[in-house]
């Protein structure tokens, strides 16, 4: 399966915010998805880049530090990051590894 049809990224701008809704699974496969989603997308130097991780279905460790090196790629740039809440199992990741205590987390 190929790493595009493992993940799914769509990107909408609303309210100064750019939201990059993730879709599927993202790991050691589809994580240079998310990168390279980031790297084209157009922002605005106010805009607030959103992960929303509502459709997330899987991550791996490989995926945790795509979500990390989002966050950093976004503060180089000098825009606020922050998530939204994702699945069970991608929420209880996100807290067992302590990722969570590192991004910020906005309503859905």
């Amino acid at each position: 399966m190929a790493a595009a049809d493992q993940l799914r990224i769509g990107v909408r701008r609303e309210d100064g915010r750019v939201f990059f809704a993730l879709d599927g699974e993202l790991d050691m496969a589809s994580a240079p998805l998310l990168q390279s989603a980031l790297e084209s997308a157009e922002l605005e130097p106010d805009d607030m880049v959103v992960l929303d991780l509502a459709q997330l279905q899987f991550i791996d460790s490989t995926g945790l530090r795509g979500l990390l090196a989002a966050r950093e790629y976004a503060s180089e740039r000098g825009h606020e990051f922050a998530v939204t809440p994702g699945t069970q199992q991608v929420q209880r990741l996100l807290s067992v590894t302590g990722v969570a205590e590192h991004l910020r987390t906005l309503a859905s």
